[in-house]
């Protein structure tokens, strides 16, 4: 049978009732007030004398009832108990009936006893008449949220949440209070034994991490929520290791200083993300600095299509630069980012420029139009098993590059040029690493003496970015696997692309002229864990349903990476986490400048044996790292590799003890290192023990050192330690036109 339809009278006539209610809801709310006020006395007078009310106590009820009714009609009023939503209800609104109730009545006792002398009024009305009138008024307003909260949504998602703190209660809160959505709380999950039976708003706390699979198994929730906005990310990481194997979506709420006003919604539950596993806690730093430095500067980027280059523009134009020049050799990357960059209304200003940074005719020509007050110089090859196989044209661009924009930025007076540099640089196994601390080595001495501020930024590895390997990861993922990996103790260090911008910027604010600095990024990543974070994190169960393959290390890889070289110290800094590298060794100016004309001279030749050869001697980590398929040959006799006149020959950390074994292992390969923190320097000052590091696995640790005579064949090492003076002799001797000087504001 079909429901019957209004009338086009009946609709008319509904829709003007229901106009009238809105229009005199508040006349109407006073009204019902009026009515629980009165049934609230009576009540109280009728419980009083259980329905049998003397008439000699009637009379004074029945005259101080008007008077009731005014006072707290009035005093309602007061605590404006007319206006209000009546399905929020919450403790504020029952502190201000208490309150409201507990003064009118007190007003009503002094009125009758004291103006009237009713003295045949019972006293203990006023008690009865408040607790009843606080029920009746609490009670109409929780109605609606009582009804709300004791209907299940048909068909919604069961969620276990995990965290039985204020951002759990907040969320099961709302859960229950609003309708419309598709989410039902099962239980509660917290490492803190202490609430382990209770209940939060009707609903249990199950057990602790421990008990997952148990209760995974007994209640079989829809999703998990991770409603802990302060919890590390270790915290996270081993909740998704523990739902391994469930198929089963995570979920999480934002960090608090991504909740307004630390209130916590349906509406802001996200999936869990890479970001959120990172094995430490992002860095916010001042942006006081930064804005102070680049408000109303001209600011020009290098590599501005890249990943880092980009966010780089991103920020400086949201900081109010009144110039920024975005420079690329790859036109695809500048015209992305000069469109992102007009449709967020920084468009006035923005200059893009076509050109190669080992150009140096263009490079001083861009200066010299736009006059940059600031550089940042983002561009470089950064793939390592690419430029193991292309190493010149690596030197061509982590070099020559990075020498011709810092001396035409010194020659064009600009004010601060910021080279981004990589932990791929520190103690280097890899072309694009080695090449990359050469850039290093030339930044820190260029800025000996010069009007130009030279900043080195040094940060490891950026989620997201184009060479990252997290996309790729997805990708794999996305293809149904497998996963490759290339060894299973691969470890790296990993920030947000934003991150590694905001450390740039304050280094740009902040730095010392010649000085590095480095993100204090925690700890390392396994590869492999986060394959598997990755696997679970897009639904999947690792190896049942998406393998992971090993690949083995590629060429130029290392099993993990690192911050701070051997011969180098960090100290605090001004910047928060950011730490200041001091290299305890730095090469003499002339002679860096020599060897690395040298270098150039041999990748525009062509010649990548002589190249290697050429960067193992500048940089001589990188000799001794590299595996034995990949051992640098000596530079050819005509071309003779300059030698660091600070540093000649091999450093003595190269010399090996006989006999010593790497504990790791078990590899003869072993030397000594430098003490790499006060900490070590005052142990090795009063510890027997010595720090080493093993070149075949790249362990390092403490060990005692061998006592043992002169080996045989060892006096044969020292000889050839010894400097060779006919070919420093010879590097003395360089064709003027190779080494052409540049003037800079210095030589005045």
């Amino acid at each position: 049978m079909m429901p019957r339809q209004l009338t086009p009278a009946g609709t008319t006539a509904f829709r003007a009732t229901i106009k009238w209610l809105l229009e005199y809801r508040r006349l109407l709310i006073v009204l019902f007030h009026f009515g629980l006020i009165a049934l609230s006395s009576y009540s109280a007078i009728w419980l009083r004398f259980d329905g049998q009310i003397p008439e000699h106590n009637w009379q004074p009820w029945l005259r101080a009832l008007p008077w009731l009714l005014l006072l707290r009609a009035l005093t309602f009023a007061w605590f404006r108990m007319y206006q209000g939503l009546w399905r929020y209800t919450g403790i504020w609104d029952l502190r201000n009936i208490v309150s409201a109730v507990v003064l009118s009545s007190l007003a009503h006792y002094l009125l009758v006893y004291w103006a009237f002398g009713w003295t045949s009024y019972p006293r203990a009305v006023f008690i009865i008449d408040s607790g009843v009138l606080v029920l009746l008024m609490g009670g109409v307003r929780m109605i609606h949220r009582i009804v709300t909260e004791l209907q299940h949504t048909s068909g919604a998602r069961r969620v276990l949440v995990y965290g039985a703190g204020d951002a759990g209660e907040m969320i099961v809160r709302d859960m229950r209070s609003q309708t419309g959505h598709s989410y039902r709380a099962v239980g509660f999950i917290d490492d803190d034994l202490r609430k382990v039976g209770e209940r939060i708003h009707g609903v249990p706390v199950l057990g602790t991490r421990a008990d997952l699979p148990r209760i995974m198994g007994e209640h079989r929730p829809d999703e998990v929520l991770l409603a802990i906005p302060r919890a590390d990310p270790a915290v996270f990481r081993s909740v998704v290791r523990a739902l391994d194997g469930y198929n089963i979506p995570i979920k999480t709420l934002p960090s608090l200083r991504e909740i307004l006003d630390n209130k916590a919604e349906i509406n802001q539950i996200r999936n869990l993300s890479v970001q959120d596993l990172l094995s430490r806690e992002t860095v916010d730093l001042d942006q006081a600095p930064t804005r102070a430095l680049l408000r109303g500067r001209r600011v020009m980027v290098t590599g501005a299509g890249g990943s880092i280059g980009s966010e780089l523009c991103r920020q400086i134009a949201s900081f109010g630069a009144t110039v920024l020049v975005l420079l690329d050799h790859a036109e695809n990357g500048l015209f992305h980012i000069s469109n992102e960059l007009s449709d967020r209304g920084h468009g006035r200003g923005i200059h893009t420029v076509i050109g190669d940074v080992t150009d140096r005719a263009r490079v001083e020509q861009v200066l010299r139009n736009y006059h940059p007050e600031i550089v940042f110089h983002a561009a470089a090859h950064k793939h390592v098993p690419m430029m193991e196989e292309n190493s010149c044209e690596a030197v061509k661009n982590n070099v020559t590059g990075t020498r011709v924009m810092a001396e035409a930025a010194e020659l064009c007076g600009v004010d601060r040029f910021i080279l981004i540099s990589t932990d791929k640089a520190v103690n280097p196994t890899s072309v694009m690493g080695a090449t990359k601390r050469v850039a290093e080595l030339l930044l820190q001495t260029q800025g000996q003496g010069s009007g130009t501020v030279f900043v080195t930024v040094r940060f490891g590895n950026v989620l997201g970015s184009s060479g990252s390997v997290v996309p790729r990861f997805l990708q794999q993922i996305k293809a149904g696997g497998p996963v490759t990996v290339t060894h299973p103790d691969m470890r790296r260090f990993f920030m947000l692309i934003p991150e590694a911008v905001q450390l740039v910027l304050h280094a740009a604010a902040g730095g010392e002229n010649g000085r590095l600095y480095v993100l204090d990024m925690g700890e390392q990543v396994k590869l492999v864990d986060m394959a598997r974070d990755l696997i679970r994190l897009a639904g999947f169960v690792p190896e049942a349903e998406i393998p992971i393959t090993f690949v083995g290390l590629r060429p130029g890889e290392k099993l993990y990476e690192e911050l701070f070289g051997e011969d180098e110290v960090a100290a605090s800094s001004s910047m928060g986490k950011v730490m200041s590298v001091q290299s305890m060794t730095l090469p003499n100016r002339e002679a860096l400048a020599t060897s690395v004309a040298c270098l150039e001279e041999l990748a525009r030749q062509g010649d990548v044996t002589g190249v290697l050869a050429q960067l193992a001697d500048i940089v001589p980590a990188f000799g001794h790292n590299r595996s034995p398929d990949e051992e640098v040959m000596p530079a050819p006799a005509t071309d003779p590799a300059p030698v660091d006149v600070a540093s000649p020959g091999r450093p003595a950390e190269a010399i090996s003890e006989h006999g010593q074994e790497c504990p790791a292992c078990g590899s003869t390969d072993i030397h000594r290192s430098h003490a790499k923190s006060p900490v070590e320097h005052v142990r090795k000052s009063i510890s027997p023990k010595r720090p080493y590091r093993c070149h075949a696995c790249n362990w390092r640790g403490w060990l005692l050192p061998m006592d043992h005579g002169t080996p045989v064949g060892f006096a044969a090492d020292v000889a050839a330690l010894a400097p060779n003076f006919d070919t420093i002799d010879a590097s003395e001797i360089i064709d003027s036109t190779t080494q052409k000087s540049v003037f800079a504001p210095r030589d005045l």
